[in-house]
């Protein structure tokens, strides 16, 4: 069982998924992308699986901080997208939880209790 919980350690959700899954009795690792950076082959796999409008988060402050043209380049091509959330951590929704449980594979994003129970149970 390898279970990795990316995101930023100061995040409210990501708080809430720690205690969840430490309710549930699940050992994971945690990758702190905010202090590690994340590589863009992980980005890309996430956005292959999930979607960028699931992967990227539009809601936050630094994509608000973006120029009105990266916002427009990351609307007209994922590839564009891709980048930035490389560049901008911060603008992955949070949390990413990928790994394997009971020998089945999963990835997940955003804090779901309803999923955690599913998986995990």
């Amino acid at each position: 069982m390898t279970i990795t919980i990316y995101g930023i350690k100061s995040c409210s959700t990501m708080k809430k998924t720690f205690t969840k899954l430490d309710e549930l009795d699940v050992s994971y690792d945690f990758y702190d992308y905010k202090k590690q950076g994340v590589d863009k082959d992980s980005v890309q796999r996430w956005v292959a699986s999930l979607g960028i409008d699931k992967v990227l988060n539009k809601r936050g402050t630094t994509w608000r901080k973006l120029t009105d043209e990266q916002k427009q380049a990351a609307d007209e091509n994922v590839n564009n997208a891709i980048n930035l959330l490389v560049e901008n951590t911060s603008m992955i929704k949070r949390p990413i939880v990928e790994g394997s449980y009971q020998e089945k594979l999963f990835l997940l994003c955003g804090y779901d209790e309803e999923a955690f129970d599913e998986i995990f149970s």
